[in-house]
């Protein structure tokens, strides 16, 4: 019985899972984002969470403990210097999985797990927010040249010509 097992092993042993990990981890890291199984994205999401969250702060500590994970320069590199930066500001989750179906030769569910700093769709841009708070959906009187509205403009011209008469 499973009572209280709290990792996925994947069907592989402990040093196979772990060099699994570490180049899932690696290939994220480098293209920020991977196609997988929907079980391999749930245990990366794990496994690289806390790497990230050592990212925000670089100084050699944080450098030697995340590359005692990942043991691989490059993406250590690219890591703290590219990565690092853009999460800076940000509490926490920093992957998102999608689920994408399942693979047409066994069936295995696929997902696609991503940096979410890294995808510019989901993004909107500082013009169309802008863009978006000045718009409004109700039809407003509109203003004319002198500063008044339509409304007072056609209350003082119906205003002086009756004025005009009782003189």
């Amino acid at each position: 019985m499973r009572h209280g097992v709290k990792i996925n092993h994947l069907g592989r042993t402990k040093e196979h899972r772990g060099a699994l990990l570490r180049n899932l981890a690696c290939q994220l890291i480098q293209h920020k984002r991977i196609i997988t199984t929907l079980a391999k994205a749930r245990a990366l999401r794990q496994f690289v969470e806390p790497l990230l969250t050592r990212a925000k702060t670089d100084n050699m500590h944080n450098r030697w403990l995340v590359f005692s994970y990942l043991q691989h320069k490059t993406a250590v590199k690219e890591l703290f210097d590219v990565i690092g930066e853009k999460i800076a500001q940000r509490p926490g989750g920093y992957t998102r999985i999608i689920k994408l179906g399942t693979r047409p030769g066994d069936a295995a569910e696929q997902a696609l797990i991503e940096l979410v700093d890294f995808n510019e769709t989901y993004k909107k841009s500082a013009t169309t927010q802008k863009a978006a708070t000045r718009k409004t959906r109700r039809g407003g009187r509109k203003k004319s040249s002198t500063g008044q509205t339509a409304e007072a403009e056609a209350a003082s011209t119906t205003e002086n010509p009756s004025s005009e008469a009782a003189q």
